[in-house]
């Protein structure tokens, strides 16, 4: 489980990520801060993998609060979700090592995805001790080689499938439906059956059937994980 704190000065913001986070499976709140003071608090009281950092707040910012956290040497990792948009501000963030960075408003897809890739890249981290310049490239910098690059069948686009994918991933290990991923995505059951058929076809999901209570049979799809990469090419 990847234990996080939430910092962010709005309280309304502040449970409307908590709200996003609930619905993505891996993540633990250990908190929401509102300040400066009350993060390190919360900081030097839990363990915490990652923190979402939001940079205007009263008092020190967000931005002193990053720096202060690499002074005192502290490994968590951070998404910044913030409206901060000026140029200088993002390169600060990034160089004090920031992994994503969502400006406000932003859709809970983004929030989703940004979330979804942390998670992947923990895993890639937890299950190797060396890795490969091609395994480098591909599970932690995405990069593909020319020859690897793929199309996709017919009536289905990229952006599409890294949204459903990234929804897919959010159910880790548990089994889902078309109808779990339509809530989860808002793109209507009848697309992601098209979607869910050509990830069946290329073995990234297996697919059983279940009866319901009133006797309607229900595909329940999990994730094939000894073949789950093949779905890269793809993205």
């Amino acid at each position: 489980m990847i234990n996080v704190l939430i910092v962010e000065d709005d309280p309304m913001v502040g449970e409307l990520n908590k709200r996003y986070l609930s619905q993505i499976e891996g993540f633990q709140l250990k908190g929401i801060a509102s300040s400066f003071q009350s993060a390190l608090h919360v900081l030097s009281e839990h363990h915490i993998d990652l923190i979402l950092l939001d940079i205007y707040m009263p008092g020190k910012n967000g931005l002193e609060l990053l720096t202060e956290i690499r002074k005192q040497n502290e490994s968590v990792d951070v998404i910044v979700i913030s409206a901060a948009s000026e140029l200088d501000v993002i390169k600060k963030t990034l160089r004090y090592g920031a992994v994503d960075y969502l400006i406000k408003p932003f859709e809970f897809d983004r929030f989703q995805t940004a979330l979804s890739d942390y998670r992947r890249k923990q895993k890639v981290y937890q299950s190797h001790r060396s890795m490969t310049q091609k395994e480098l490239d591909a599970e932690l910098f995405q990069k593909k080689e020319a020859a690897e690059k793929v199309h996709l069948p017919k009536g289905l686009t990229k952006s599409t499938l890294k949204l459903i994918w990234a929804s897919i991933e959010s159910f880790g290990d548990s089994s889902f439906t078309t109808e779990d991923l339509a809530k989860h995505t808002e793109i209507s059951q009848v697309s992601i059956r098209k979607y869910l058929k050509f990830l069946e076809d290329t073995q990234v999901l297996n697919v059983e059937m279940a009866y319901g209570t009133i006797g309607r049979p229900v595909f329940q799809y999990h994730i094939n994980t000894g073949n789950v990469s093949s779905i890269k090419q793809y993205l």
